[in-house]
């Protein structure tokens, strides 16, 4: 379960950082990717193909057709593919949702969410998915 991301966000940051630790333009089937995360297989291509036409995701169609990393992992941050699929919204509104929610006008949790959301956009900013490969390679290697 998650707090803060759509499923489909969360799939999305998999399937972007599965492609980060491969080979520079190696072309990956939608099918093996969501073997080796465990997901459905139509999951990663929906996703896959929306970062597509962000230029974080490349793709070749046909029979030996399927998805890379357009840019160099150093260029991608987290934070670039959350506001592609789930946009920052949440790191700009009131996380109960109340209008007008403010330091002058505060919602219950605004402090504290305050605090939480800028450290979490802060982490989802700063590092880029290169710097994050071997963490993902051994995640990925214990599904």
């Amino acid at each position: 379960m998650t707090v803060i991301f759509s499923k489909k966000c969360e799939l999305a940051i998999q399937a972007v950082l599965f492609l980060s630790v491969k080979k520079d333009k190696i072309i990956y089937r939608a099918e093996e990717i969501s073997k080796e995360l465990k997901v459905p297989k139509e999951f990663v291509s929906k996703v896959l193909q929306i970062l597509t036409g962000s230029g974080i995701v490349g793709s070749k169609k046909g029979k030996s057709g399927g998805f890379y990393l357009a840019k160099s992992p150093n260029q991608i941050r987290l934070i670039d593919i959350v506001r592609i699929i789930d946009g920052t919204e949440i790191f700009e509104n009131c996380v109960l949702g109340f209008p007008g929610c403010s330091s002058e006008k505060p919602c219950p949790m605004h402090e504290k969410w305050g605090k939480l959301r800028d450290e979490a956009y802060k982490m989802l900013s700063e590092e880029t998915l290169e710097q994050l490969k071997e963490k993902t390679i051994r995640k990925i290697i214990s599904l």
